[in-house]
């Protein structure tokens, strides 16, 4: 690939973090979704409660980058039985599909509880004017080269985006963690962190590189 990986991950995470810092002041207004109040976090800050019923703008973010986000995994996961050489691959991507479409179905019915749009299917911008510098989003042009690829080489340009990918969901995650108020999209955010980072790890392996 012509883009250079490592430039746009260490841009999309100082947008990520200076996102998440114009974001904070409105975490004072912010109104419930009506879900129990259960849960909290006795370590959020006290201007941004993390009941359960509580929501700031940096959920908003979180929810509404996120799910185009996964969105992007899936589509990359669905290459794969039929384009992967890999047992491993192939059992990968199927648990990436598994783990990330019920959470773009809680996201978005969190966005739909705050009185927020839920991102349109199939409104991604892969080519990077949008949301493609961010958060490890990979480009047209990623998405292409995937799409063409075929056995050992599809694993390896799999492996790789996903890599980038993961890391750019676990930036966003940080971010959602440190500064959201809604306990339940934190917890997701650590499961997020947890769950991905473990992949990252297995993914390096596959690719040799441990």
């Amino acid at each position: 690939m012509t883009i250079n990986r490592s430039t746009l991950r260490r841009t999309a995470v100082a947008l990520v973090a200076a996102g998440t810092a114009s974001l904070m002041p409105a975490a004072c207004g912010s109104g419930g979704d009506g879900a129990p109040a259960h849960g909290s976090h006795a370590s959020a800050s006290a201007s941004a409660p993390a009941s359960a019923g509580q929501h700031n703008a940096v959920d908003t973010a979180f929810a509404k980058g996120m799910i185009p986000h996964h969105r992007q995994a899936v589509e990359m996961a669905d290459l794969a039985p039929s384009r992967a050489r890999s047992a491993a691959v192939k059992k990968l991507a199927e648990e990436i599909k598994k783990a990330q479409d019920p959470e773009i179905e809680t996201l978005s019915g969190w966005l739909t509880s705050w009185g927020e749009d839920v991102p349109a299917a199939g409104s991604m911008d892969h080519s990077g004017h949008d949301m493609g510098d961010m958060g490890g989003m990979m480009t047209g042009e990623d998405m292409a080269e995937l799409k063409k690829a075929k056995g050992r080489a599809f694993d390896t340009a799999f492996l790789d985006m996903m890599i980038e990918h993961h890391e750019g969901a676990v930036e966003m995650a940080k971010a959602e963690r440190s500064g959201g108020a809604h306990a339940r999209a934190k917890k997701m955010a650590d499961r997020i962190i947890t769950s991905q980072s473990a992949e990252i790890d297995r993914m390096n392996q596959l690719l040799g590189r441990d």
